[in-house]
């Protein structure tokens, strides 16, 4: 059940993430808050003879017991069962600037950046007066520009997009170039053919015919929806009937092509 429907209003946020968006010598104080949030359904491991929770711990490999954590350390294999240790002294002295500061490079069209490094986005808030904040949103807004910068998160140092959205500031990370596969690289796609002129065809009619205007409410997870029906139904100790679905019929693609245009057809 979404908060809404519970009426308890907005969900109280926590920042966990407090710095300053750095532009020259510009600082504009911001907390970093989580925006989007996995709604997937979770389950617990359980022993099946008495339902029990399973529970990993933290067991030495070689005497194998359980081991504290004021004794465990960082460590870095250097090759097969063999380990350097990194200390938290060492660990600090190395971290960047970006630590407390979103430092910001340059300003760029946002389209620039292919949605393929998206990673993951966040809610900037104001941390303290809200003046510096709103003379930059409202900036970005009218120049219609991103902030593209660093910012370092927990252990990880991340390229960041800044960008205004919706009157709010909202910080994205972004993949590293060779964190992403370049399809070129990807011998099967070296040997892809040209389709024929009239499955083309077919295909730029089926697009033709369902274009349209995107509005993601349409799209809702169907999957989560019937996992919870499924947990009521047991809750209430109803009998639950397992229905597999059909594979997919596998066609001849020409056919195929024809048949989907004669279906949006009838649908109008």
């Amino acid at each position: 059940m979404s908060d809404d429907e519970q009426g308890a209003g907005p969900v109280p946020r926590r920042a966990f993430w407090t710095g300053s968006i750095s532009i020259g010598l510009v600082n504009v104080p911001v907390r970093l808050m989580v925006m989007v949030r996995d709604h997937a359904v979770s389950f617990r491991l359980l022993h099946r003879k008495d339902g029990q929770p399973i529970v990993y711990r933290r067991t030495c490999a070689s005497e194998e017991k359980e081991v504290p954590w004021e004794d465990i350390v960082r460590g870095y294999e250097v090759s097969k069962g063999e380990y350097i240790v990194i200390g938290r002294d060492e660990l600090e002295a190395v971290r960047p600037e970006s630590d407390r500061r979103i430092r910001i490079d340059r300003f760029i069209n946002v389209l620039e950046v292919e949605p393929v490094y998206f990673d993951r986005t966040y809610l900037l808030v104001p941390d303290g007066p809200p003046e510096p904040y709103a003379l930059l949103m409202a900036a970005f807004r009218k120049k219609g520009r991103a902030g593209i910068g660093r910012i370092t998160l927990r252990t990880r140092e991340y390229p960041a997009l800044v960008r205004e959205y919706r009157d709010a500031l909202v910080l994205t990370t972004l993949h590293y170039p060779d964190e992403v596969t370049d399809p070129a690289a990807v011998g099967e796609l070296s040997s892809i053919p040209a389709p024929g002129r009239k499955e083309l065809a077919l295909a730029e009619r089926i697009i033709d015919d369902l274009t349209g205007e995107l509005d993601l409410a349409e799209y809702h997870d169907t999957y989560r929806e019937r996992i919870e029906e499924l947990i009521r139904k047991k809750m209430k100790g109803e009998t639950v009937h397992i229905e597999r679905p059909k594979a997919a019929e596998v066609r001849e693609l020409m056919s195929a092509l024809e048949d989907t245009l004669a279906q949006l057809k009838e649908s109008r």
